[in-house]
C-alpha cells in the first residue's frame, strides 16, 4: 500500500493545485509589447462596451428593443473580456504563468457560460429584426418590454446552469503531469486533453452542450436571417431594400464575426501543426470581439452615433460651465 501512494502517478493525482498557461511564452521578446497591446485593447474594450450601456441608458431614443440587446451584449463584453484579459496581460508583465486548479475551472465557468449567453443574445437580436422587418405591423405587440427581459434572463441563465454542468464535471477528472495548457485561457479541450482518464467522455458530454450552447442559437440565428433575407428581396423599392438591410447589417456583421471564428478554432482539427494557429484565431474571438462590437454598432448605426454626439455635446457644455465657475 505505501509503495503504491508514493509512486510520482499516485503524486500526480494528489498533489495538483496550480496549472500552468503557456499562453505566448515561445515569443520571450514580445512580452512587453504583447501587454501594452492587450492592456490598451481591454481598456478600450471595457470603455468602448460601457459607453454603449450608458448611451443605451440615457438617451431615450435608445429605448427600444434592439437597444435593450446591445446594451446587455455590451455588459456580457465587458464580464467576457474581464474573464481573460486582466490575467493574461499580468502573466506578460510578471511572467507568472501559473493558475490555481480552482482558478482555472473558474474562469472557464465564466468565459463558457458568457460565451454561450452572447449566442443566445445574438439569437433574441436576430428574433427582434426578424419582427422588425417581416412582422412591422405586429413588432410593437410581439417584441415587448416583457419578453425582452424574459429572453434577456434565459439566454443568462440557462447558459450558466449548462456549464456549470460542464464545469463539475471536469473538476471530478484526475489530471497527469505535466500540467501545461497550451493556451493562454482555460479552455475545454486544453483542460481535458490533461485528463488521465475519461477525455473521451467528456469530448462527448461537451459535443452534447455545446450544441445546445451554441449550435441551436447559431441554428436561430440562421432562420430569422433567412427569413429576413427572404423578405427583403422581395421589396420592390432599391431605397426601401437599404433602408430594411441597414436595419439589421450592423448585427450581421457581429454575427459574422463572431461565428466564423469560433467555427475556425473549434472545427479545424486540433493538431499540433495548426495549434498555434488556433491560438491565434482564440484571440479573435476572445479578445478582439468585444471591441469590435462596439465599434460596428457606432460606425454603422445613425441612432448610436447622435446619441454619442448628443452625450459629447452635453459632456461639453458641462466641462466649460463647470471651468467658467472655477
Amino acid at each position: 500500500m505505501m509503495n503504491a501512494m508514493s509512486t510520482p502517478e499516485w503524486r500526480n493525482h494528489t498533489d495538483l493545485t496550480k496549472f500552468i498557461l503557456l499562453g505566448f511564452n515561445d515569443v520571450p521578446q514580445l512580452q512587453i509589447f504583447f501587454f501594452w497591446i492587450f492592456l490598451l485593447i481591454y481598456t478600450a474594450t471595457v470603455a468602448a462596451n460601457l459607453l454603449i450601456v450608458v448611451l443605451v441608458a440615457c438617451d431615450q431614443h435608445l429605448h427600444t428593443p434592439m437597444y435593450f440587446f446591445l446594451g446587455n451584449l455590451s455588459c456580457l463584453e465587458t464580464f467576457y473580456s474581464t474573464t481573460i484579459l486582466p490575467r493574461m496581460i499580468t502573466a506578460f508583465l510578471t511572467g507568472d504563468t501559473m493558475i490555481p486548479v480552482w482558478g482555472c475551472l473558474l474562469q472557464y465557468y465564466f468565459f463558457g457560460s458568457l460565451a454561450g449567453s452572447e449566442c443566445y443574445l445574438l439569437a433574441a437580436m436576430s428574433y427582434d429584426r426578424f419582427l422588425a422587418i417581416c412582422k412591422p405591423l405586429h413588432y410593437s405587440v410581439l417584441m415587448n418590454n416583457t419578453l425582452c427581459v424574459q429572453l434577456m434572463l434565459t439566454s443568462c441563465i440557462s447558459c450558466f446552469l449548462l456549464n456549470s454542468v460542464t464545469t463539475y464535471l471536469i473538476s471530478q477528472l484526475s489530471f497527469c503531469g505535466p500540467y501545461i495548457l497550451d493556451h493562454f485561457f482555460c479552455d475545454f479541450t486544453p483542460l481535458i486533453m490533461l485528463a488521465c482518464e475519461g477525455s473521451l467522455r467528456m469530448e462527448f458530454i461537451g459535443f452534447i452542450l455545446s450544441f445546445m450552447i451554441a449550435f441551436v442559437p447559431f441554428l436561430l440565428t440562421l432562420i430569422s436571417y433567412s427569413f429576413i433575407i427572404s423578405t427583403i428581396l422581395r421589396i420592390p423599392s432599391t431605397n426601401d431594400r437599404q433602408k430594411a438591410f441597414s436595419t439589421c447589417s450592423s448585427h450581421l456583421t457581429v454575427v459574422i464575426i463572431f461565428y466564423g471564428t469560433l467555427v475556425i478554432v473549434y472545427m479545424v482539427p486540433q493538431s499540433d501543426t495548426l495549434k498555434d494557429l488556433n491560438k491565434v484565431f482564440s484571440v479573435f474571438y476572445t479578445v478582439l470581439t468585444p471591441i469590435v462590437n462596439p465599434v460596428v454598432y457606432c460606425l454603422r448605426n445613425r441612432e448610436v452615433k447622435g446619441a454619442l454626439m448628443k452625450l459629447t455635446s452635453q459632456l461639453s457644455n458641462f466641462l466649460r460651465e463647470a471651468w467658467i465657475l472655477l
